[in-house]
């Protein structure tokens, strides 16, 4: 720009400059002024750590990323459901419900051989047994796992009721029990409504909600020292037939 102010303070005391020129003169100085900026500003070092402190604004401000307060609980102090816990044989189980000994399906399940890393389940509808179906009133289902010949998981369906939201049915479930009340469970995101999780030290208990008139409904409790166990054997046996 100085440059500019010189040639045409020149001009006023020589001979003056045609418009034309005067004007190619100023686009040619502009131009240069520019691309001098340009280079001086790309030229400026960025800071290393401006991503860091960016993301680390946004997992410090988002509550998503706040922890639950840890559940302490193990197997000794699991609850039962009606008498079922994690850990029991499958003779266990079928003693809450007389007559399942000698319900078709439950002894061709139960005479299955289980798996080559000792995985085996079965099926229990309480109400085809006349003794236990009072009892368990309101359970379609009950869904076993075993590792090893015992319990390692097991899932209760429910044919209802209807649950406006999850905590709901969580506040539900834990009356009597020691466990954490429903704003210490974790919500399963995109599902928050319906579902929620409360894992402690080896075991974790999963509440869902859904279905016509809740008949989705569904309460899994699992044994995490089990599940540990039976992924360390599937991934020894993986490595193993891996050439």
């Amino acid at each position: 720009m100085a440059t500019m102010k010189a040639v045409v303070a020149a001009s006023e005391y020589t001979h003056p400059l045609p418009q034309v020129v005067l004007t190619l003169l100023f686009l040619v100085i502009t131009v240069s002024v520019a691309c001098t900026a340009s280079r001086s500003a790309g030229s400026q070092p960025v800071p290393n750590n401006n991503s860091t402190v960016v993301q680390s604004s946004v997992q410090t401000s988002n509550p998503i990323g706040q922890e639950k307060p840890t559940c302490q609980l193990t197997l000794t102090g699991v609850p039962d459901i009606k008498g079922l816990k994690l850990g029991m044989t499958p003779d266990e189980v079928l003693a809450l419900f007389p007559g399942s000994k000698d319900d078709a399906e439950v002894r061709a399940s139960l005479a299955r051989p289980p798996s080559p890393l000792g995985v085996s389940s079965f099926v229990i509808r309480p109400e085809k047994y006349e003794l236990s179906k009072e009892k368990f009133a309101g359970v379609s289902q009950i869904t076993f796992s075993l590792l090893d010949g015992h319990v390692s998981s097991f899932s209760v369906g429910y044919n209802g009721p209807e649950y406006s939201h999850v905590d709901k049915f969580v506040a539900k479930f834990i009356e009597g029990t020691n466990l954490p009340p429903p704003d210490q469970w974790e919500a399963y995101v995109g599902m928050d409504n319906s579902l929620k999780t409360l894992k402690c030290t080896d075991f974790e208990v999963r509440v869902f909600i859904g279905g016509l008139g809740g008949n989705l409904n569904y309460v899994l409790m699992k044994d995490l020292e089990a599940e540990k166990k039976l992924k360390d054997r599937r991934d020894k046996a993986r490595a193993k037939a891996t050439p």
